[in-house]
């Protein structure tokens, strides 16, 4: 019979999804799979040596076993005869057990390394992609890129590699030497075949509509888990008072898994037993027909063993190289969805000649600067958007023909109606995004033509929701300088005006923030990214909204901290509160794309403008409310 081993993996290989024989496969992708496994040749014709090794020693050991009965029936020979090749047999099973171990060691170091250089290339690829394209992107798709499909892609040289190969041999083998021992037999038993295949077909066709289910219910099941049990996601339900309507929810979707789950297991019961029932009938015939054969002359009692022995490796390759398209398929998909990943060309790239920004000129300058966003072909992949959205802005200028400049150590600040803008204007600076006309420049240089590493030290951007990683105060502050002392980092911290609270907490800089930085107040995490920018040292600073979502007690907490951060560098602020730009060397006005005032805070209220409206119905009241809890 079949071991459990071999019954389970070809019911794994019914279940899987025949759909994925339908998918057309960009040409070149075999020289790209062959590419991959180029620095793994060696441990590869190691791993098939072994497989074929063992396929040559499932065939030789029921012909001695047959051999052995044949020396008993006919007593033939002596007892050290079979004695002997009894200890041959026993040897041959040590070696089998040992090759088993060493395959199952190169399968684990091929697996595993193309899973590392797999997901190593997705990461640090994923990594050089523009802002646009983790604006459009569903964060679990492209998790799963990087888990599911590597490792999908990775069965391609343990699983269904060693399987096809394995298989075929066995195959080629087993058929050949049961034919030279009894072409009727052989031929009844692969007649039986169908007996077997065809049900199984039409189990796999219910078996692979179960496991789609069963994936997509799964993934509804951990949707609903990711999003309930972030900090956000928590608060809502609590806030809203619903933790029962969610339990009951979560727990239809939990049953619905739970049932399709005892589903699965059945079919796969019902899967394993045929392959059974279907051997062990094949087994009784070739006793039957053999032993009838025997007691004519025309077979030997030790080729009727040699013969049932032999079976038992026959109808495992049958079944499983009856669906190999599908195996093959499904590991040649795998590797093309993560291929998509790889291929997705970086729209932000560092220039072959770049050159580093001058650290004494610390300057900016818009020089008729056009922008459009890029459309959601440039940037990302339908596979991974959960809902694709057309991009609004796509294919329109958002930017048009803006011109200004900021000299070393002077305040800019960006003032206009939502969606003027501005907050487009600062991605520009630090370039998530390059200019579609025109030029940005820092210290001179086009930022298109600096190199990442100068840009990125020059530039410090402190945003309106400063991100916090799930780790400590020290740690969030050193992903801006790793290298920083704690001397330097409670400098920081008394800069930003937060090092007395950091040194009241129990455990100080060890203190870890929660999800986001869902530990501290808004105020707390803002001056901490202040502190992260301090700590940094940056010549430019980009201030977007830094303080629009805060109290006045955080907000005045976090101006100081910020008076701190912009002296003597230079600054563009996005201004929401008149206390952030009053004091601003030059304010620029900002609508619908272009600039249509510009002058200091008296020259703009004296023309006026769109300033002047601006303050009258957003930063005037702010300023009383502002000057009144000054005066309590």
């Amino acid at each position: 019979m079949d071991s459990p081993m071999t019954s389970m993996a070809a019911m794994r290989s019914f279940s899987r999804d025949s759909s994925v024989t339908s998918r057309q496969i960009p040409p070149g992708t075999v020289r790209r799979i062959l590419g991959i496994a180029g620095p793994y040749r060696r441990e590869l014709i190691g791993f098939l040596s072994l497989v074929v090794f063992s396929s040559l020693i499932g065939v030789i050991t029921p012909l001695l076993a047959g051999d052995i009965v044949n020396r008993i029936a006919r007593l033939s020979g002596t007892a050290g005869d079979v004695v002997q090749i009894a200890l041959v047999i026993a040897g041959l099973a040590v070696l089998d057990a040992g090759s088993s171990l060493v395959q199952r060691w190169y399968s684990a170091r091929i697996g595993e390394g193309v899973i590392f250089d797999l997901r190593t290339r997705v990461f640090e690829h994923v990594q050089r992609m523009p802002v646009a394209f983790f604006t459009r992107t569903q964060t679990g798709a492209l998790v799963s890129r990087l888990n599911n499909d590597v490792v999908g892609a990775q069965r391609a040289f343990t699983s269904t590699l060693s399987g096809v190969v394995s298989n075929v041999i066995a195959l080629v083998l087993t058929a050949g030497v049961m034919f030279s021992l009894s072409w009727q037999i052989t031929l009844l038993s692969i007649v039986m075949v169908p007996l077997f295949v065809f049900p199984a077909q039409r189990i796999g066709k219910r078996l692979q509509e179960i496991t789609r289910e069963s994936y997509g219910l799964n993934a509804s099941m951990n949707a609903t888990m990711t999003e309930r049990f972030n900090v956000a996601g928590a608060l809502l339900v609590k806030l809203f008072g619903r933790p029962e309507a969610e339990a009951e929810s979560f727990s239809g979707r939990a049953a619905r898994v739970r049932d399709i789950g005892v589903l699965s297991a059945m079919y796969g019961r019902v899967f394993f037993t045929s392959l059974t029932l279907v051997a062990a009938l094949a087994t009784a015939l070739v006793y039957g027909l053999g032993g009838w054969l025997s007691f004519t002359g025309s077979l030997s009692a030790g080729d009727v063993v040699a013969l049932a022995l032999l079976l038992s490796r026959l109808y495992g390759p049958l079944t499983a190289l009856a669906n190999v398209r599908v195996d093959v398929m499904s590991a040649l998909v795998s590797f093309d969805r993560v291929f998509e990943v790889l291929d997705l060309t970086p729209m932000i790239a560092e220039a072959p000649d770049a050159v580093p920004v001058p650290a004494d000129d610390r300057s900016i300058e818009f020089d008729a600067v056009s922008f459009r966003y890029p459309a959601p072909a440039e940037v990302s992949l339908a596979s991974l958007e959960d809902v694709a959205v057309p991009e609004q802005h796509a294919g329109t200028d958002v930017l048009h023909q803006v011109s200004f400049r900021a000299e070393p150590g002077q305040l800019v600040a960006l003032v206009g109606t939502s969606g003027a803008g501005k907050s487009t204007m600062a991605a520009l600076v630090s370039r998530l995004y390059d200019v579609t006309g025109g030029a940005v420049r820092v210290g001179g240089v086009d930022v298109r033509q600096a190199t990442t590493a100068s840009l990125r030290d020059a530039i410090g951007v402190v945003s309106q929701d400063s991100h916090l990683f799930h780790d400590t105060i020290g740690a969030n502050l050193r992903y801006a300088r790793p290298e920083a002392t704690e001397e330097e980092l409670w400098a920081a911290l008394t800069g930003a005006r937060i090092a007395a609270l950091v040194h009241s907490l129990p455990d100080g800089l060890d203190t870890v923030v929660g999800d986001r930085g869902y530990r501290m107040s808004g105020g707390e995490k803002q001056r901490l990214a202040i502190a992260r920018v301090l700590l940094k040292a940056p010549g430019v600073v980009i201030l977007d909204e830094a303080t629009a979502h805060l109290d006045s007690e955080s907000e005045v907490a976090v101006q100081h901290a910020l008076d701190t951060a912009l002296a003597g560098r230079t600054s563009l602020v996005i201004a929401h509160r008149l206390s952030t730009i009053r004091n601003a060397d030059q304010i620029l006005v900002v609508d619908h794309g272009r600039i249509v005032e510009r002058g200091t805070h008296e020259e703009l209220l004296a023309l006026g403008g769109h300033y002047a409206e601006l303050y009258r119905t957003q930063f005037a009241p702010t300023d009383a409310a502002a000057s009144s809890i000054a005066g309590v």
